[in-house]
């Protein structure tokens, strides 16, 4: 396996393509006085705006150029055709830092903390706590794709298991830290379970839904009062998740086919798990929103990125008597789905060394709150740096670029 150079190439008649769909777009009828609310869903009215902004004044090659600016790469590894971007730390002795997404979000959740996470210095940081940055687009995902799966249960450990190659066999990283949330804090978990010997630690915005699984006999009444209220949440705003893990081919074809249907399926999301205050733009600006709807639509990955949804609620990937051993820290951000967790339910399962809950943010923290996100996941792995087996070595692929 080796790492070859890749950049973003969208071909123009793909845009030509989505133009006329903009243009030709068909927005829902609604009730009078539910205009510009997001109760039902995403605001109609701000829908309207986003889409008209996208026909209008959105310029994918000038985001394009921007993502082509990070060194990305791609390598074929257990019928994926992984897509990577991988930066190098400009510090002494960088520490292997492998940052993994969730869903509907992309690598592009992390593009504002790779700069300061891989060259502190010129964010005003300490140099010592640089990090060698790598973010794989996960298997099913934009830029990756479909994948051959070896077998229909379990996808997240299959993924878990194409990552940990990359880092030791394709890039020669013998040990290395790990952070993720939603999709990406299971991986985490997998990637310490599965290989103890290689992972440092692991920073997470979550714990995952297994969590929710515990036998309600081992349950304090703090808990069990928590787990109820994560359930009416849930209720409340999870309707996604049962279409996903019931019927996401349904979905996936209407998505797939109008780029104003996709986009309001991912925004609702956005507005739902951001501290917005009601406003999506005061986390998000519509570049940011539309960039990562962009990275689905010119990949038409929507369906194949569900598919975990799928098969996790079929054979689930972590259960309750999963444990990691390994040092664990949590950034809990206030406004996540189902709002921060209790510590005793993380100790189950976690080997908690770091607990954190933050004054603001939400789900997408990396993106929405890089600062916060950023300084908790750097200060955690510099406490675990002193262990001088930490610093990896790496294949270094950037020449060929």
């Amino acid at each position: 396996m080796r790492a070859r150079p890749y950049l973003i190439r969208v071909e123009q008649e793909v845009l030509y393509d989505l133009q006329m769909r903009l243009e030709r777009t068909r927005s829902p009828r609604v009730a009078s006085g539910a205009q510009d609310g997001w109760e039902f869903g995403s605001s109609p009215a701000f829908m309207a705006e986003l889409v008209r902004y996208w026909r209008t004044s959105y310029d994918w090659r000038e985001q394009e150029a921007k993502l082509n600016a990070l060194p990305q790469f791609k390598a074929d590894i257990d019928g994926a055709n992984l897509h990577f971007v991988h930066v190098k730390g400009r510090g002494p002795g960088p520490m292997p830092l492998l940052l993994l997404h969730g869903w509907p979000d992309s690598f592009y959740r992390f593009h504002k903390v790779i700069g300061p996470f891989s060259d502190p210095a010129s964010a005003g940081r300490d140099a010592n706590d640089s990090f060698d940055v790598v973010v794989p687009s996960l298997p099913g995902f934009p830029l990756t794709g479909p994948v051959a799966r070896t077998t229909e249960h379990q996808p997240t450990r299959q993924s878990a298991q194409s990552v940990w190659r990359l880092m030791t066999e394709v890039l020669g990283y013998e040990r290395f830290a790990v952070a993720g949330g939603d999709g990406g804090s299971a991986l985490a978990q997998i990637l310490a379970i599965d290989h103890p010997e290689a992972v440092v630690g692991i920073h997470l915005t979550d714990l995952g839904w297994h969590v929710g699984n515990a036998d309600p006999s081992t349950l304090s009444r703090a808990e069990k009062h928590h787990l109820e209220a994560s359930k009416k949440s849930f209720m409340a705003d999870g309707a996604y998740a049962m279409v996903q893990v019931t019927r996401p081919r349904s979905l996936a074809s209407g998505l797939n086919d109008s780029p104003a249907g996709l986009a309001s399926w991912i925004v609702d999301r956005f507005h739902s798990w951001s501290d917005s205050h009601g406003n999506i733009e005061n986390s998000f600006s519509k570049d940011e929103l539309l960039t990562n709807i962009m990275l689905y639509w010119v990949t038409q990955t929507i369906g194949s990125s569900m598919f975990n949804y799928y098969a996790d609620g079929r054979s689930p990937s972590l259960t309750t008597a999963d444990h990691v051993d390994r040092p664990v820290a949590l950034a809990l951000f206030p406004k996540d789905a189902g709002g921060v967790p209790l510590r005793s339910f993380a100790e189950r399962t976690l080997n908690v060394q770091r607990w954190t809950e933050m004054p603001r943010g939400s789900h997408f923290a990396a993106l929405e709150e890089p600062e916060l996100y950023g300084r908790d996941v750097t200060e955690f792995f510099h406490s675990l740096k002193s262990d001088s087996n930490v610093i990896g070595r790496s294949v270094d692929v950037h020449p060929a670029l």
